[in-house]
């Protein structure tokens, strides 16, 4: 199972919400994390895309790039872009270029993204939603395969046999679909034998269960091979020295973000009984000492019929860039070994 870190470069506070650490400091110091993560052996690191002051990451390629100059073996990718206010000719050109940076470790993450500033951003008509993705997805597909591309759309001009370069080192370069919880994502990713990254935030992790069955069904009834429908977990998550001192880093600004993020979508307040809740052992946030937070992570890959790999999305809870670096160290160290050693 591969274990890494998925980042939406979140922009930090120092001590207070009025305190604003700069931006080229929060880049800086992701940075670092990005290389800790490539030293400490975790397999992959993941930038997220959004278009909201509290994120830097709007231009994910440009991040994943510079990590490429300063990384030796771990794999880059997207967490997630948002392909339906994309230009797929241009999501392809960027990735092929991150391959050739990292010389063959660029990946992405494509789906359509959880919050929707994009859309009026971009010029895009949120009703449209599902059909935009569905085209650029079968564009971008069709570039991957095809040097020389004849397709056509809705809603982009089409292409007559032009040719799309650079192309990536790797062939095919990997494309995982992001999905949240709605059942067409799983068939969708399933039928195009595509690998499937589930982002589980919230609840307990064995209710996506059937979801992932409907995935892999999908993909069996349209000829893929079962170790072509891998399944991926993008989960909150912090390892700590002990489980109570993970549990108390972690809440504060956790409960702030979703307290905030819960008055846009009509979410109660987050109370640390909900939290402890959320952490739990059924729970789906990884947030533990590397003992408990393995084992969490193997009753999830149960749970799920197996998967091929976690990622942990730690930084939304304004935690210190130290403690973040620790964190990362023990899922190196600690946390993966345990897991290899049961899987």
């Amino acid at each position: 199972m591969e274990i890494g870190i998925d980042s939406f470069a979140a922009a930090f506070f120092e001590g207070t919400t009025d305190n604003m650490m700069s931006g080229a400091e929060s880049i800086n110091q992701l940075l670092e994390r990005m290389e800790q993560a490539d030293r400490v052996g975790l397999d992959v690191f993941g930038i997220g895309e959004h278009h909201r002051k509290e994120f830097l990451d709007s231009a994910p390629t440009m991040i994943l790039a510079a990590a490429a100059a300063r990384t030796k073996k771990i794999r880059l990718t997207s967490a997630v872009t948002v392909l339906s206010a994309a230009d797929p000719v241009r999501v392809f050109q960027n990735f092929a270029t991150l391959d050739l940076i990292s010389n063959g470790r660029a990946e992405m993450v494509v789906g359509r993204g959880s919050f929707i500033e994009s859309f009026p951003l971009f010029g895009l008509n949120l009703n449209d939603y599902d059909r935009l993705f569905s085209e650029k997805l079968d564009l971008l597909l069709n570039i991957r395969k095809n040097e020389f591309v004849n397709w056509s759309g809705k809603f982009r001009p089409a292409l007559t046999g032009q040719g799309v370069y650079p192309r990536p080192v790797q062939n095919p370069i990997p494309v995982w679909l992001g999905v949240g919880g709605t059942p067409e994502s799983f068939i969708r990713a399933g039928s195009l034998g595509l690998p499937l990254m589930v982002a589980i935030i919230g609840g307990e992790t064995h209710r996506f269960a059937p979801l992932v069955d409907l995935y892999r069904e999908a993909g069996k009834k349209a000829g893929y091979a079962p170790d072509q429908l891998k399944v991926g977990l993008h989960s909150l998550g912090y390892v700590g020295a002990t489980t109570q001192e993970a549990m108390d880093d972690y809440y504060p600004g956790y409960a702030q973000t979703f307290t905030k993020i819960g008055k846009e979508r009509g979410w109660p307040p987050v109370t640390r009984a909900s939290f402890d809740a959320v952490a739990g052992p059924r729970g789906a946030l990884l947030v533990g000492d590397p003992k408990e937070v393995a084992e969490k992570i193997i009753r999830h890959s149960k749970a799920l019929g197996g998967i091929s790999r976690v990622t942990f999305q730690m930084d939304s809870a304004n935690l210190t860039h130290k403690k973040m670096m620790e964190a990362i160290r023990l899922l190196g160290s600690e946390v993966k070994p345990l897991i290899k050693d049961k899987i």
